[in-house]
């Protein structure tokens, strides 16, 4: 059998009053073209499953129970059959008609991802919270990203399929991803997009996913760059341990001073645990490398 021209690729978490106008808009944009369309019920307590049921033309894939929306793109993206996968979300923010763009922009770039444009819906109660994690992702990904987390977005199987190890269960799989791409020395395109309001309630809380956001910024730097943090950390305790013992000896003649001999301490661990971790970083990044290499169509087997 031909292989379709891209898999679309829907997590679909308790989204009832959203599903069918979703499915339906994409079959309409589906029609003439080769798409495979995955929708990964990820466990839904309402009337999802039975909505899903009407559709008898698109591949669904279940959970026994919620797993997260980065473990139902995971499914889905294994499950894919085209070399080409597009992730797109379940609540009716995206149009349908422009997954074309991004997947023909794939000639040129390994992932090619929606940047929201000014006209699209927004929630601003996450807006303090992204404006964190984009100033971290920049930094780690040593470039400016124009938008970290659209839901909407085009891949080649072969190389997500080769990272989905390092890519978390939860909400945070599209900012994961996205530096991943980058680090690992992949070509990321950008194509404009507008979004609509989502249809129905977001399964994100604000304070429960606030805090996951803080540790989503902890692990991606213990991930991707450890070192680039670990040395600012310890050239802060070691500047405060400096200054400190120069002004007691400025203060009170030539003696060491124990406040300011820890922090000098604690500065040179911090930096030796900063190297080890950027070690074991290194590795890890090139083992993923390594694996993807080897699913590059003519690797060999």
């Amino acid at each position: 059998m031909n292989k379709p021209a891209a898999s679309i690729i829907v997590p679909i978490f308790n989204e009832e009053k959203a599903i069918e106008a979703t499915l339906g808009r994409l079959l309409a944009a589906a029609s003439g073209r080769d798409w495979q369309i995955i929708a990964v019920n990820d466990g839904s307590t309402d009337g999802t499953r039975e909505i899903l049921n009407k559709f008898s033309q698109i591949m669904i894939a279940e959970h026994a129970f919620n797993k997260g929306y980065g473990a139902a793109l995971k499914t889905g993206i294994r499950l894919a059959t085209a070399d080409i996968v597009v992730l797109f979300d379940a609540d009716g923010q995206h149009d349908p008609a422009e997954i074309s763009l991004l997947a023909a922009k794939t000639a040129k770039f390994d992932m090619v991802a929606g940047q929201r444009t000014k006209e699209s819906a927004q929630d601003w109660l996450r807006k303090p919270g992204k404006f964190v994690l984009q100033r971290v992702a920049n930094l780690l990904a040593e470039t400016r990203i124009p938008d970290l987390n659209c839901g909407l977005r085009a891949m080649k199987r072969e190389i997500i399929l080769g990272m989905l190890d390092i890519l978390p269960d939860g909400f945070s799989f599209s900012t994961t991803s996205t530096i991943a791409f980058f680090k690992l020395g992949f070509n990321v395109g950008y194509v404009p997009v507008t979004t609509r309001q989502r249809i129905g309630k977001s399964s994100v809380k604000q304070v429960k996913h606030g805090s996951q956001t803080l540790l989503l910024i902890l692990r991606l730097i213990t991930l991707f760059s450890p070192l680039r943090i670990f040395i600012n950390v310890a050239s802060a305790l070691f500047i405060i341990g400096l200054a400190y013992q120069i002004e007691e000896i400025i203060r009170r003649g030539l003696h060491i001073v124990n406040g300011a001999l820890l922090l000098i301490i604690a500065a040179v661990l911090v930096f030796l645990f900063g190297l080890i971790a950027d070690q074991i970083s290194g590795l890890r990044l090139a083992i993923i490398r390594n694996r993807i290499n080897s699913l590059m169509p003519g690797a060999d087997r």
